[in-house]
Order: structure tokens, then sequence, then C-alpha cells
């Protein structure tokens, strides 16, 4: 997708402090973390929201889910909990238009809900 800055760091054509990629995800380092580890985990294909989501789309759902589990174990986050984060829309905080999972923790994170 044209302007898309996460499309950009998918085709490598702009910089991000990646932690992991396979074909389908890419996972790297919030440029605005708002915790210790903070992380985006990102579809390859360009999805703008989950509210865009359609059924072809649940396996890479829960690929990116688990992702963030993996991602949550090796940085050492997991035995005291973390948040994971869709935001949609601009009511619900969404900066950029390609769905992307935040993995945040390492520190006591405010309850929002």
């Amino acid at each position: 997708m044209e302007n898309c800055i996460f499309c950009s760091i998918v085709d490598k054509k702009s910089p991000a402090n990646i932690e992991f990629e396979d074909n389908n995800i890419i996972a790297f380092w919030s440029i605005e973390p708002k915790a210790p580890v903070h992380i985006l985990i990102v579809p390859k294909k360009h999805i703008e929201s989950v509210a865009k989501l359609e059924e072809i789309d649940a396996e890479l759902i829960g690929q990116m889910v688990l992702v963030a589990k993996g991602l949550a174990e090796k940085k050492d986050i997991a035995g005291n909990g973390y948040k994971l984060i869709f935001n949609v829309g601009t009511h619900g905080g969404q900066a950029v238009n390609h769905i992307h999972l935040h993995l945040i923790g390492g520190a006591q994170l405010e309850e929002i809900v």
C-alpha cells in the first residue's frame, strides 16, 4: 500500500529495529514505547484495520497473537504479565492504517478498562 509506513518497513524501505520476522509477520520495537517492552506485531499483508478483517484473515490474526506470546516469553515478561492491544479506528487510537498488535510489558501497567 502506497504511503504506509508499515508496508515500507515490510519492504525494507524504512528502518526498524526488527525483533521477529517470518513469511507472514514482522515484529519490531515501537518508536514511541509506552513501557520497557513495546513491540508491534504486523502482518506483511496490508489490512487497514480490525474493522476490515475477513474470515480468510483468521489464521493470520492467530499467528500474530502466538508471535506476541513467544516474544513475551523471549523478553522475559510472560511471568508477570503483559498487554496485547489492537487499536481500531480514530476513536480507538489507531495511528497507522495497517493492522498491528501492540505487545506491551516489562513494568506494572495501568488498567484501562
